[in-house]
């Protein structure tokens, strides 16, 4: 099982914690993690990109000259695709970008990302982060202590309103709750700091 250490929101190390080989200590599947962020990127996607095919844009319901006699190219509508402000060829129309993913896939790809987190020294366990006010300030100060105020995921087993309100305008810092964590948001961000409440809440809900 890997150990990492446990810190206070001084920065302290006030201890070490056992992470489960299952979630935290897997082989790290490169393919696997790259298959799970495309189709995550491609369900964002709103696929609402549309153009117009000849039959939709307006005008062009009469030739605009005689077939012959007049030196110029035979045209029967000035919307056609060849024409300025005409039809669009093979143009996008709306349409569904979802790609679905198996939930064993899903699951496999994040322990993937979790454990790439533990093995490149990138995960930063708390053992308790909690705020007696809404203070940005001292949300910076907890995050620069444990060495990650740049591009940090906050993971907590508990919705906490005051660290929600003060991590919510630092600049590459997101929260997350335990449950609603994805191999995205774990590879997105340089440093996952989450809390020993999450991290067994990680270990019971995804083993």
């Amino acid at each position: 099982m890997p150990k990492v250490p446990v810190y206070n929101m001084e920065g302290n190390q006030v201890g070490e914690i056992e992470l489960s080989d299952e979630i935290f200590g897997t082989e790290v599947n490169e393919p696997l993690l790259h298959q799970a962020i495309v189709a995550y990127e491609a369900n964002r996607r709103q696929g609402t990109a549309s153009t117009k095919t000849r039959g939709e844009v307006r005008g062009g319901g009469r030739k605009p000259w005689r077939q012959k006699g007049t030196g110029r190219a035979r045209h029967g509508s000035i919307r056609s695709p060849i024409w300025v402000g005409g039809g669009v060829v093979f143009g996008p129309k709306p349409r569904s970008y979802r790609q679905a993913l198996p939930r064993k896939v899903r699951r496999a790809a994040l322990k993937s990302a979790l454990s790439a987190k533990v093995k490149a020294g990138d995960l930063i366990v708390l053992d308790q982060l909690s705020l007696p006010e809404i203070k940005t300030k001292r949300m910076a100060e907890v995050l620069k202590a444990v060495g990650a105020s740049d591009k940090a995921l906050v993971v907590m087993a508990q919705p906490d309103r005051n660290v929600e309100l003060s991590a919510r305008n630092l600049p590459g810092v997101a929260l997350r709750p335990a449950r609603g964590i994805n191999a995205y948001d774990v590879l997105k961000y340089r440093t996952l700091v989450i809390t020993k409440d999450g991290v067994a809440q990680v270990e019971e809900v995804f083993a």
